[in-house]
């Protein structure tokens, strides 16, 4: 990615320049036409529209450019995204229909015969994922917290330290339910529960919430407006990062096998101080492969964020900060099954094709 310039000059950003825009257009749709199937279309959209597609890496530039180039480069790769979504609608609903039209004959049944037994279904991976995290902290002595997605914004944001003017509240981020004046937003983390669960209970707190939560994402290869996240908050005399950090380790470990190895890089989140991202060694390559595509060659996964909660944090939900210290934490659900399971596209989770949760089996 270049650096963050002063100056327009297109050299410098060639990736966003008219012909290359144009190139990564015409290849996407190239691809799209070339596809016999489903499943190579499939392929196709994500080569071009994935995270490493020419498409992705220019946007990725757009942040480089100065302000007055910023709209100039925006509209034209917002055209070259729509060219490109036009043509992988088209040619899908083209292979739908085509598809269709050959199960018709090939899968034609006599349905004067008797009916068969109706096999059975399967669990999702994300709901089993969900609860295998629960039991691992139920085993530490931990309790399970729950909370309602149509939430306060007094609890989704100032409750945590959210300023009035955080990026966060902005429509770019969270879904508001009218009137604008109605206070409700859907949840756009499960942190709300960890404060319900300090007001609602005595001290001291050791909860685990686990919840499906909502934000103005696209639905792509990696990305989902509705996912899931398990968050932990511990609150007790004499917590520290050494608490939060054992912690982890242990829950990782249960994860992911004895050996797994963790480290916290500093990082900021406004309900926590200090706060930090929690990364895990590379269990693919151990960080011994630059052409990793689990680390991307760098040995570390990101998984979520962690840190000791905010004095503002328990202040706000009556919880004296010279009495009691605590920690919290957060992980992706989908992102710990996408690198935990190889799963490679988000969709697969969400179509609600049994066959993509047979193959996880039956969790007890």
């Amino acid at each position: 990615m270049t650096g963050k310039s002063t100056d327009y000059d297109p050299v410098e950003v060639a990736t966003l320049s008219e012909a290359s825009l144009a190139e990564a257009v015409r290849q996407a749709l190239a691809a799209f036409t070339e596809a016999r199937d489903l499943d190579e279309l499939k392929q196709a959209r994500l080569d071009h529209t994935g995270g490493k597609s020419a498409i992705s890496l220019a946007s990725r530039e757009i942040a480089a450019l100065p302000p007055a180039a910023k709209a100039d480069a925006g509209k034209r790769l917002g055209a070259a995204r729509g060219e490109i979504q036009a043509a992988l609608t088209t040619r899908q609903a083209e292979l739908e229909s085509e598809r269709d039209a050959r199960m018709l004959v090939e899968e034609a049944v006599d349905v004067t015969l008797p009916a068969e037994r109706r096999p059975l279904g399967a669990r999702h991976p994300l709901e089993t994922l969900m609860e295998r995290v629960g039991d691992v902290f139920l085993a530490m002595g931990w309790e399970i917290a729950e909370g309602p997605e149509l939430e306060a914004e007094w609890f989704n944001f100032d409750a945590l330290n959210f300023g009035p003017d955080h990026p966060a509240r902005q429509m770019q981020d969270t879904f508001f339910v009218d009137p604008p004046d109605s206070g409700l937003v859907l949840r756009t983390h499960t942190s709300p529960v960890q404060a319900r669960s300090l007001l609602e209970r005595d001290l001291p707190v050791y909860v685990i919430c686990p919840g499906k939560v909502f934000r103005t994402d696209e639905l792509d290869a990696t990305h989902t407006p509705v996912f899931h996240q398990v968050e932990g908050l511990a609150v007790d005399k004499g917590l520290t990062m050494a608490h939060l950090k054992g912690t982890l380790d242990h829950f990782v470990e249960t994860m992911f096998g004895a050996g797994s190895v963790t480290r916290l890089r500093p990082s900021f989140f406004p309900f926590t101080e200090p706060s930090a991202e929690l990364d895990l060694r590379c269990f693919v390559c151990s960080g011994k492969d630059p052409d990793c595509r689990t680390c991307k060659g760098t040995g570390w996964i990101e998984w979520g964020g962690c840190g000791m909660v905010h004095p503002n944090v328990l202040r706000a939900c009556g919880v004296d900060p010279d009495v009691y210290t605590g920690f919290a934490f957060g992980v992706g659900v989908e992102r710990a099954l996408m690198f935990r399971n190889d799963v490679e596209d988000m969709h697969d989770m969400v179509e609600g094709d049994v066959r993509f949760s047979r193959r996880f089996g039956v969790e007890a």
